[in-house]
């Protein structure tokens, strides 16, 4: 094991190097040339949808080949299409202020799930070479083969393209040593983590900059003015794709109370089946463990699979298993995130109390992700949007596709930012935006100067002020008050600088401080190369004082 660890790391290093050398000349190619290797890789991961979906729902028993080919469909032809005219090279954006520069990051550190397999690896090098990165594909032992696979067609169809051959990497020794070389390695640029929390967390600690993502536990509220018959539809289709895999599926259904009759019937009509107390009993114990979290043995699994573990007859035709639930939290473990088609029913009186019994759902396992709602009050989702702790609230739609982007107006994504709610750098939906750096040239457009212009008028507010301006500001006025206040004043008896005699070991030498120093004699003095002797008494403005000691002209006595 340790031989093997050890391999591992050497695997990973290697593999960040070459991508690293890869990517100096990948930086280089123009839009025309990045555009024309993702279309061929797009191409390419689109005509092997179908096989690579058998492949990973054979490899890791999760979910059923057919789902997993519409989310590579997804991945290689929607993701694509919508990002295909984004401009990733030279500049972006250009108006008269600023011309903005689109730079890539470098080294893409992509860690790959058991869940989402081949759809996450297509969508990752998609956005990583589309931005001109590089990047090292880190995947579950448990689905080693088909994300291989997955990045095998792309990269071939990318190197025909132009594309360098060691541009995409994929580590064929996956373990957790060697996935921590891979994202601490010094010429690692950025980090993508899917997977669970523990990986995560150890992306963020890499000292990286990482997009990771959260668990979700998706509430549902279905509203009193909602199609019932739609919601069920949408819900139903959402949590039974691809068995739950995807980490938006409905896990919990909050119902208004005047439409609960329906909903159940809506329900046990379109494919849900309401097990009993003594059922949902057996069922749970196969779900979660002992210990409140979830058995890992059911992830992605049927309805159907899940009963007959459990030891219930499911009748035919039923494709969920759906348990009422008293309450939210440990003692209530139908409330966790199940990743299965099963659902935890609730029903609540109101907008104010579904939204609470929501937000209590999400807060226990699943800030930051994803919410859901159905409702024909435009308004009513607009304020049940506004309390959840989600980065996605869908409306009207299933919350598996509406929030990757599939049903809905969303950036289409494999990867969701959970926000600072679930500890995430992001709330975004992660693109090739999130694996560039913009360079920002700024071009003047307040001028300094004009504000010196009649003295301390200025045309802007003095909380738009800067600390230049202000130092300029106080020294065009000190400057004016002290002319102004000599000129009112009779000459003085004494001159208005100290003189001072300093002896040396052999002459005396006559040092003047002076009464006032302004940015301009700064300026002077060290055009004339030159001191500045000032003492307790000398007035010096906040320019002057910066500017003279950065150029250690002004001398105290």
């Amino acid at each position: 094991m340790a031989h093997k660890d050890l391999i591992s790391q050497q695997s990973a290093r290697d593999a960040v190097e070459a991508a690293h050398v890869a990517f100096q000349t990948v930086m280089r190619f123009d839009q025309t040339k990045i555009d024309s290797i993702c279309a061929a890789m797009a191409e390419a991961a689109l005509r092997e949808s179908a096989a690579l979906g058998k492949q990973a729902a054979d490899e890791t028993g999760f979910g059923n080949a057919a789902d997993k080919r519409e989310k590579n469909r997804f991945a290689s032809e929607d993701v694509w299409n919508y990002f295909r005219g984004l401009k990733t090279v030279g500049i972006i954006g250009n108006s008269d202020g600023i011309v903005e520069i689109a730079s890539p990051r470098g080294v893409v550190a992509a860690i790959i799930p058991s869940t989402n397999p081949t759809s996450t690896a297509i969508f990752k090098i998609i956005i990583a070479v589309k931005s001109r990165n590089t990047i090292v594909l880190s995947p579950h032992p448990s689905a080693a083969k088909c994300i291989a696979e997955s990045a095998r067609i792309m990269k071939e169809a990318g190197i025909r393209h132009g594309l360098p051959e060691d541009a995409i990497q994929c580590l064929t020794e996956s373990t957790i040593e060697g996935t921590e070389a891979l994202m601490k390695h010094r010429k690692t640029a950025v980090i993508l983590a899917t997977g669970g929390i523990g990986l995560v967390r150890a992306a963020y600690s890499s000292g990286k900059p990482a997009f990771g993502v959260g668990p979700g536990n998706v509430p549902v509220f279905i509203e009193r003015s909602a199609d019932v018959s739609k919601a069920a539809a949408d819900i139903l289709t959402g949590t039974c794709f691809d068995n739950g895999t995807i980490c938006a599926s409905e896990q919990s259904v909050v119902v208004d109370a005047p439409i609960e009759a329906d909903a159940r019937k809506q329900f046990e009509l379109q494919g849900g089946h309401f097990l009993n107390r003594e059922e949902a009993d057996r069922v749970v114990k196969v779900l979660v463990n002992s210990e409140g979290k979830l058995n890992p043995g059911i992830v992605g699994k049927s309805a159907s699979y899940i009963a007959q573990l459990a030891g219930v007859q499911l009748p035919e035709g039923k494709r969920c298993l759906i348990a009422d639930c008293e309450g939210v939290g440990r003692e209530y473990p139908w409330s966790v995130e199940k990743l299965s088609p099963t659902l935890a029913f609730f029903v609540a009186d109101g907008l104010k109390a579904g939204a609470d019994l929501c937000e209590k759902i999400l807060r226990f396992g699943g800030m930051g992700h994803t919410a859901g709602m159905h409702t024909g009050n435009r308004d009513a989702a607009i304020e049940y949007g506004e309390q959840m702790p989600a980065a996605r609230i869908v409306i009207n739609s299933p919350t598996t596709h509406g929030a990757i982007g599939f049903s809905t107006d969303l950036p289409p994504s494999m990867t969701l930012g959970c926000g600072s709610w679930g500890g995430n750098v992001t709330s975004d939906n992660v693109s090739p935006h999130h694996l560039m750096d913009i360079k920002r040239v700024a071009f003047e457009t307040k001028p300094v100067n004009s504000a010196l212009e009649g003295g301390m008028r200025t045309t802007r507010d003095s909380k738009d002020v800067g600390r230049a301006e202000i130092a300029a500001l106080v020294d065009s006025f000190l400057s004016q008050k002290l002319a102004n206040e000599d000129a009112a004043t009779p000459a003085p008896k004494q001159a208005p600088a100290t003189v001072i005699h300093h002896v040396t070991s052999k002459t005396e030498v006559e040092i003047i401080a002076v009464d006032f120093v302004s940015e301009s004699d700064v300026r002077d003095a060290v055009n004339e190369n030159r001191k500045i002797y000032i003492n307790a008494k000398t007035i010096v403005t906040p320019a002057a004082r910066d500017l003279g000691t950065e150029k250690e002209v002004i001398v105290e006595v």
